[in-house]
């Protein structure tokens, strides 16, 4: 297990994916046949269920299926692991959050996260985002983590965790390039002229995208490359206020 910050969520909550009935949901879900299996026998697309969640305002129960165009809130001491097409997501407790439409029903276009926090893999298609109150992040299939602190007038937390991500924030842009997690802040105000901010890897731990790259038939960055990085964001902003250099790079070495 490798080490990680938190930041507002407990060491509990971070790694509760280690619990034995996880393990044994997700090894329940490869031998079953995965996403593809899921989509072609039309059964619940749904990995894990702990604790309470709403489906479109109504209880979600684990034998439904999650499609594009639902809202999705957790309640306390939940967590949701779910698959749409090539894409895994795993939504924190207390959380909201609305999978867009893409061009089908098993293809997510857009995840507009409202609060709370979700880590997500994403598979290679067409253009897709992620959207938060102060975020917004273009997705080429990367693997990702994000949060929406409420408690911090919803300023916002992403990192692309591995892949290549468009990042915006007010008239800051970045392009964000890491095998091994680039992370930034959403600011709410500007800081020193910036909205996007570099930043620590906090509350999302290595194992936890290695999982959710395992129920797609992927593999993380640091696993294909067979070495890690460091975590963090530094060294990518240019020194003009409100811009940022074109493409930063994260060699991950």
């Amino acid at each position: 297990m490798t080490q990680h910050t938190l930041q507002g969520r407990s060491d509990a909550e971070v790694t509760w994916f280690q619990r034995r009935s996880f393990l044994q949901a997700a090894a329940a879900w490869t031998a079953m046949g995965g996403a593809a299996a899921a989509h072609a026998q039309s059964r619940s697309n749904i990995v894990q269920l702990v604790g309470d969640a709403l489906l479109n305002g109504n209880r979600l129960r684990p034998e439904q299926a999650i499609q594009s165009g639902d809202q999705i809130t957790t309640g306390p001491a939940s967590n949701l692991i779910f698959v749409i097409g090539n894409s895994s997501f795993h939504v924190r407790q207390n959380s909201t959050l609305t999978v867009e439409r893409g061009a089908t029903l098993s293809t997510v276009g857009m995840l507009r996260l409202l609060t709370g926090a979700v880590i997500s893999v994403w598979g290679k298609g067409n253009a897709r985002s992620i959207v938060t109150p102060t975020v917004t992040a273009g997705i080429r299939g990367t693997g990702v983590y994000t949060e929406v602190f409420a408690d911090q007038d919803n300023r916002s937390y992403f990192c692309n965790c591995y892949g290549t991500v468009d990042m915006a924030a007010g008239r800051d842009r970045l392009v964000s390039r890491s095998d091994y997690h680039q992370a930034f802040w959403g600011e709410v105000q500007p800081k020193d002229g910036r909205l996007l901010t570099p930043a620590k890897a906090i509350n999302h731990t290595d194992e936890e995208l290695e999982y959710l790259a395992k129920l797609v038939d992927q593999q993380t960055a640091w696993q294909r490359l067979g070495k890690k990085g460091v975590k963090d964001g530094k060294g990518y902003m240019d020194d003009k206020p409100g811009q940022m250099h074109p493409a930063a790079v994260n060699p991950g070495a």
